[in-house]
């Protein structure tokens, strides 16, 4: 083992480049061993924003609420959400189907509802944009979805094979935990998950006065962003280490935080953002057999975030990996980094 982890090791040395990062903290778990290391500014007790890799949270509190028969993913989100809420949530064509939405559409992208982050607005601008090029500014759930609201839909929810990523689906998520529980998000995230299973240095990043994660990097510089990271919520806004990142996804694919059955009902898969596709509140990695005609490069399932975090577990290989390399301009360097590591972990 002593060799594997200096090869491991090696791996996070060789990745720092003063151009795209400056600090990589990781974690995997596989055969029964547990292996943690770090490179650069960040150490594996660093902790660091996990961006989207927050749904990952959700989905798992939402197993947790129908594992309690507290809702079914089939249930229309009407059931949960004010008409406030719903009217004009999703109009096409003059046709609202807001009410034809279910918590399943939420959770796999396929509600056709505009993402109030990343889409532009009818000038032509998006708040990512606005934010990255340093005003960073804070918002609430209603301006989320005043923002989503002002942008057409992408399709009509459900359609087959259709898939649109929109943080305003996890914004609206976390709104009907809040109505069905009658606790906060920050409630039911340590109460389901953050107390039971001991992750002490895991939570949802509130205080734009909080200074302990880890700054996160735009090509060649710093950002700070603490009124956007603290408005985030249920669709990105949690903040981690590595440790604890890796017992959080071990858990979630071993039955822990739900029946482990459970996750076959996930495993739906739609394209996404090539090679990513989308299932019910999960993320799979796969490469197509020309990409990988050795198939050295396997199949893995989690979530990812824009701050370079990500968690995944490799069910062919039963490892699991959780780190970050916290940048957000390159998205792909956080998957390479994690292939070269998974190679070196089963070798």
């Amino acid at each position: 083992m002593e060799e594997r982890e200096q090869k491991l090791q090696h791996i996070l040395n060789n990745a720092i480049d003063p151009k795209k990062v400056w600090g990589t903290s990781f974690g995997i778990q596989y055969q029964n061993q547990t292996w943690f290391g770090s490179s650069g500014n960040l150490s594996t007790q660093n902790q660091f924003f996990i961006a989207s890799t927050t749904k990952l949270f959700v989905t798992a509190i939402l197993l947790h609420l129908e594992a309690q028969k507290k809702l079914s993913l089939q249930d229309p989100i009407a059931k949960y959400l004010s008409q406030d809420i719903l009217t004009g949530l999703h109009v096409l064509n003059k046709q609202d189907y807001s009410n034809q939405i279910t918590l399943k559409n939420l959770l796999a992208h396929t509600s056709g509802i505009p993402d109030y982050f990343q889409q532009k607005n009818k000038s032509g601008k998006s708040l990512e944009m606005d934010i990255l090029t340093g005003q960073d500014q804070s918002w609430t759930f209603e301006k989320c979805l005043e923002i989503s609201k002002s942008i057409s839909p992408k399709f009509i929810p459900n359609t087959p094979g259709k898939t649109h990523y929109s943080d305003t689906n996890f914004q609206l998520l976390g709104k009907i935990i809040k109505n069905i529980t009658s606790k906060s998000f920050v409630e039911n995230l340590n109460e389901i998950i953050l107390n039971p299973l001991e992750l002490s240095n895991t939570y949802l990043y509130t205080d734009p006065s909080d200074n302990r994660p880890q700054k996160m990097y735009y090509k060649n510089k710093e950002i700070d962003i603490p009124l956007a990271m603290s408005s985030f919520g249920p669709d990105g806004g949690m903040v981690s280490t590595s440790p604890d990142l890796l017992k959080f996804i071990t858990a979630f694919f071993t039955g822990k935080l739900f029946p482990i059955s459970f996750l076959n009902y996930l495993e739906v898969w739609n394209k996404l953002f090539f090679p990513l596709e989308a299932g019910v509140g999960i993320q799979r990695f796969k490469l197509p057999w020309i990409l990988n005609p050795m198939g050295t490069i396997p199949v893995i399932m989690g979530h990812s975030g824009l701050s370079g975090a990500l968690a995944y577990y490799c069910p062919e290989k039963d490892l699991y990996i959780a780190g970050t390399v916290n940048q957000i301009a390159f998205p792909d360097t956080s998957f390479r980094l994690s292939i070269k590591l998974i190679q070196s972990a089963l070798k």
